[in-house]
Formats: structure tokens, sequence, C-alpha cells
């Protein structure tokens, strides 16, 4: 397979491309994303090249961006509605809650939602509590969702196509700090399954499961704990729901230990899900307590030492998994 070395906002950029130049019915709206490309510029080329009735700027609402994608979608378009950043999901939270998340459902299944959600989440440089969040797990929790999270330019690309061509609501999950990221993505077409996790290293010592942007510091961790001795099993998570528990159970049933780590706060967070799967299905392959780590029970600080303290870094990861060893 020919490769090329592109960045992540170049590849769902490309993801946007190919699927609006295969199909007129996909159509993208969002603030800023004519005038501007997009506050990350992952926008730029489009209105050119597919004009104003399908590259829409929209007003600042987001409960009028979500409502209209639905109605959209309800009437056979393939919307993708930007958000800017992901913390500003909760004021249109009804739309997404109870009319994006329901309808397929409400009308008996005689109805799709072929919908994208993009949800630019996570820290960046002090953007502070309200432009900083990794809320993801809060859509876990809604039937009706299928919620994606890439680590990297070739995943950001084939889940967004994938993301497109879905004919239910899908999520998409895209930190903030991985728009510059550059790796190697295939020329060809092809696509990352939705629900299919990744194992991106095996090991035998100990299962690390995490995603998006936190996945990268899990492999330098898993690099630095190899020089000591421990061999770290990596799995990409890719999807939080529908979530692989198959890939992850297998791979704690060789381990025996199970490590999670994200950048969203720990209390209610993806681990919770993931330690519980493993604790109903698979708590006799167990050999030491599941270890999650996450951010602090508290908002993100615009302080720079603070917002430091806050972050998750590879070094927090290994001391976290030598305990447990």
């Amino acid at each position: 397979m020919t490769m090329k070395n592109i960045s992540f906002s170049q590849a769902t950029l490309e993801a946007m491309d190919e699927e609006m130049t295969r199909d007129e019915t996909v159509f993208v709206m969002g603030e800023d994303i004519v005038r501007q490309g997009g506050i990350f510029g992952q926008f730029k080329g489009l209105p050119a090249k597919f004009g104003a009735d399908r590259v829409r700027d929209t007003p600042i609402t987001e409960t009028a961006i979500v409502g209209a994608a639905v109605g959209a979608a309800l009437a056979g378009m393939r919307p993708i509605a930007d958000m800017h950043f992901a913390d500003f999901i909760g004021v249109c939270m009804d739309e997404v809650f109870n009319q994006m998340a329901k309808v397929h459902y409400m009308f008996g299944g005689q109805k799709t939602l072929p919908m994208v959600l993009r949800a630019p989440d996570g820290l960046i440089n002090q953007a502070a509590a309200q432009h900083s969040q990794s809320v993801e797990a809060w859509f876990q929790h809604i039937p009706g969702l299928k919620v994606v999270i890439p680590s990297n330019p070739a995943d950001a690309k084939g889940l967004l196509k994938s993301a497109i061509r879905d004919d239910n609501p899908v999520i998409y999950f895209e930190h903030k700090a991985l728009f510059s990221m550059k790796g190697d993505v295939p020329e060809e077409e092809y696509f990352t399954p939705i629900g299919k996790a990744k194992v991106v290293k095996e090991g035998t010592d100990v299962t690390l499961v995490s995603y998006s942007l936190t996945m990268n510091l899990a492999i330098q961790a898993a690099s630095k704990l190899e020089k000591e001795g421990i061999s770290v099993e990596l799995i990409d998570l890719r999807t939080i729901s529908p979530i692989d528990k198959d890939t992850i159970l297998n791979s704690v049933a060789k381990t025996s230990r199970l490590a999670i780590a994200h950048e969203a706060v720990k209390q209610g967070g993806v681990g919770g899900e993931i330690a519980a799967i493993v604790a109903e299905e698979g708590i006799d392959y167990l050999d030491a307590p599941i270890v999650r780590i996450g951010a602090p029970f508290t908002p993100i600080a615009f302080a720079r030492p603070l917002e430091q303290a806050y972050r998750i870094t590879a070094d927090k990861i290994c001391e976290a998994v030598k305990r447990m060893m």
C-alpha cells in the first residue's frame, strides 16, 4: 500500500473531500468554516471546491446547527456539523440527547439519521475551563449514538469516512492538539471500522488501553517501561461506543493486568466503563487491581503551572503501571 505523510487536519479534509465528491448529499455546516476555513483550518479549500450550498456558515447557535443537521438527515442528506469546541455541545444537548440519538428508535426504524457531529476537544495551551475539556464519556452513556475518537492521521481519515457513510448519528471527537500531528496515510481509499479497537503493540505483562491524544502518551510510556523490563500490550480503542470488549478481554486474559489512560477527568470517565466490563466478564483473568489514569476532579485552570499539573503525561502513566506490577 502506497503511503503519504500528512497532518491529522489534512487527513480529515481529505475524508470530507472524497466523500463530498462521491456523494452530493454530503454537506458541511458550522461557524466560520467558509470565511475562516474552520477555527483550526480543518475545512480550508472545501468552500472553493464545493460552493456555498454545500459548505455553509451558520449563526453562533449550536442548537440551530444540530437541529438543522437532524432535519437535513431526515430529509435524505448526510450533514457534517461542526461544534467549534466540544465544550459547547452542552448548549444543544436536547438536540443531541432527545432528537439526534432517538429519532431512529422513535420512528420505529423507518427513518435513518446519517449525520456526523465533529467535536474538537482536549487541552491545548491556556484555553482554560470552557475550551479545554474532554467530554466524550457523556455520550458513551447515550443509546443511539456512535462515538469515535481517533489518535492519529490514518485513523482520523478512515474513521471520518466510515462515520459519513454510516446511517446512524456519529459524534467524532478530535483532539485539538492532534490537528498538526503528521503521520502516514494510505494513498488508496480505505475505511477504519467503527467499533473495532486496534492492538498497537503486543506485550505480555500488562494491557494498557487508551485513545485520542493520550494514546500517543501511552506509546511513549510503553517504550519507557520496556526499557525497565515491563512488556506492555497497547490497545487503541478508536471507538468508545460501541466499545470493542473482545479485544480488551482477550488482551487481559493474556497479560493478567489492566491499566486505562485518558485525558478526561477520572471520575465517571471511559476508564470506569472499561474497568467495569473487565470486572464483570474477566475478573478471573486479573492478578492485580485495575488502574485508571485520568485527570483530577476539578475544572481546568488557565494558570500555566496548574494546567501543567492537570495534564496526563507519559511519566504519570509509567508510574501508575509500575505501582501495579
